[in-house]
């Protein structure tokens, strides 16, 4: 039984521009054959039980000629698989799409093409150029600008290109723009026409310059641009200044490396013009052995308070719950702690209500909250200690308990439920014994190191392509590390480290490593108002 292989666009860098229709054809490849001059995060979106086959080509070094390539779609087709051919652009704009086509319809194989955003048009968009304008230009044509144009043969009437176009949009033209703009000059075109070069078009390091068909070509070696970029040629050009607005934003030229498994949270950083790079290294899965979560849902009602520290927390927490067959109404009489907003909605989801939400997230936080709640529970009303009804800053009804009860029989026959990670921290619980309370810890998730190499995080780091670095958790940047091999802190050098938490914070700095970004409050919104604060400071120094 033959398979199918669908050609997909993935558009030409931002992620964004990949079609719905291109992402669910990524989800249910079986093969996946991509090229180089994609965004790799877009294969984050792909089944990881998928084969990959990488058959791009970078600096004229191909790793698959195009017969091959041709060849392994057939192949992988034969053998009934659902392949997917992700190319960068458009497959069919000068992205030998056509040629792939034909070869699968040639062996009777199954295909559908899946246009993508071609970086001829997204590029000078993304640089404030529009192709087409009422008073500038109502043509444009897309040339290959790699092509020997000294060749007899050559596909190219210069003679008509030259002027009976108003903007010209050269692909790969960097090596050739010397002779391009000469051609261009020789049939007609005036050498003061408005050139624009766009290198790494709708990408964190989208470069753009601006000249003249006379002077472009100085400019690009003066600057040191390299390929690939797209030259624009036409009085649109003129347009930029007055139109640029991804280069206006103010995290843009910022690269964002998020270390957690999922990079919900971090969505206004990309809004601002930052480019988000998921490299989870932590993958949250199921415990080994479920006897001790088992055994604390079997005498659940025992319990006075059920705490979540996570959204992890609660989402494996009930799915072992409902898979031993209980019911959400078992629950009734147990109070529901919540550490945090994102845990306390995931909490709101079951349709149940939260009686206490620390406002610290730290062990010690919890602590006060729940000694505050239990002193208002065990302890009568007396009277103020002074006239404003507090003593250094703490409230008057704690201070009762306090003077009044001993620590250790303040929270006496409370029980409390604390479904956790695996290796969690002990402070919290330690401290509710001391206070006389019963604690459970059964595992309801693990966090492990996924399996998969770091050879792309690798060479951004050293390229100086990622400027910050998050970590959520010592694990993630301890997983980091063992992931990324020998030089991993000398990757990190010059690279803002951000952190949720002191705990993190001290295994950074264990390392030799400076924490740049931390904030007061360990949630992932407050890290991103404090990366954005961040880095309102650099683009002021610089």
């Amino acid at each position: 039984m033959k398979g199918k292989v669908y050609l997909v666009g993935a558009g030409p860098g931002d992620i964004g521009l990949l079609t719905v229709k291109g992402l669910r054809c990524l989800q249910k490849a079986e093969v996946v054959v991509y090229d180089f001059h994609l965004n790799a995060q877009v294969l984050n979106y792909i089944n990881h039980d998928a084969e990959f086959i990488y058959a791009g080509k970078r600096g004229g070094r191909h790793t698959m000629t195009q017969d091959e390539i041709n060849e392994i779609l057939v192949q992988k087709a034969k053998e009934g698989k659902i392949i997917c051919r992700l190319k960068g652009g458009d497959p069919f704009v000068f992205g030998r799409g056509g040629e792939e086509a034909e070869a699968l319809a040639k062996n009777g194989i199954e295909f559908e093409v899946v246009p993508g955003v071609s970086s001829s048009i997204a590029a000078p968009a993304y640089a404030g150029i529009p192709l087409t304008h009422r008073l500038y230009s109502s043509s444009f044509a897309v040339v290959p600008g790699y092509e020997d144009i000294n060749k007899k043969e050559s596909a190219i009437d210069w003679s008509r290109l030259a002027t009976c176009v108003g903007t010209l949009v050269f692909l790969m033209a960097v090596k050739n723009i010397d002779l391009l703009t000469q051609k261009l000059i020789e049939n007609g075109r005036s050498p003061d026409t408005p050139v624009a070069v766009i290198r790494w078009g709708t990408r964190p390091d989208q470069r753009t310059i601006v000249g003249t068909l006379k002077d472009i070509g100085e400019i690009v070696k003066e600057k040191d641009i390299k390929p690939p970029a797209v030259m624009v040629v036409g009085d649109v050009v003129r347009l930029r200044e007055s139109l640029k607005w991804y280069e206006k934003k103010p995290m843009f030229g910022h690269r964002i490396l998020v270390t957690s498994e999922h990079a919900e949270g971090f969505e206004p950083l990309e809004e601002l013009g930052a480019e988000v790079i998921e490299f989870p290294t932590i993958k949250i899965v199921p415990p080994e052995r479920y006897d001790d979560l088992d055994s604390a849902i079997d005498r659940i009602e025992t319990y006075d308070w059920l705490i979540f520290t996570s959204k992890n927390g609660v989402k494996y927490f009930f799915k072992r719950f409902f898979e031993k067959e209980r019911d959400i109404r078992e629950l009734k009489g147990i109070k529901i702690c919540a550490i945090g907003i994102k845990t306390a909605g995931e909490i709101k989801k079951y349709g149940m209500k939260i009686d206490l939400i620390p406002d610290e997230f730290r062990a010690e936080g919890l602590i006060e909250s729940f000694t505050k709640v239990n002193s208002q529970q065990i302890v009568p009303p007396q009277p103020p200690l002074d006239k404003g009804g507090s003593e250094g800053g703490v409230s008057t009804n704690i201070l009762v308990a306090r003077r009044g009860t001993s620590y250790d029989k303040l929270l006496k026959g409370t029980r409390f439920l604390l479904p956790r990670a695996e290796n969690a921290r002990e402070i919290f619980p330690e401290k509710i014994r001391e206070l006389g309370g019963q604690i459970d810890l059964p595992v309801a998730y693990r966090a492990i190191k996924p399996e998969f190499a770091g050879k792309r995080l690798r060479r951004f780091l050293k390229e100086g392509r990622i400027s910050i670095a998050t970590f959520t958790s010592a694990a993630t940047f301890n997983n980091f590390r063992e992931i990324t091999k020998e030089d991993a802190d000398d990757l990190l050098k010059g690279v803002a480290m951000a952190v949720i938490g002191p705990v993190t914070a001290e295994a950074i700095k264990k390392a030799g490593l400076k924490v740049d970004i931390m904030p007061k409050e360990a949630t992932i919104e407050a890290l991103v108002d404090e990366i954005i604060k961040w880095a309102e400071k650099v683009n002021e120094s610089s």
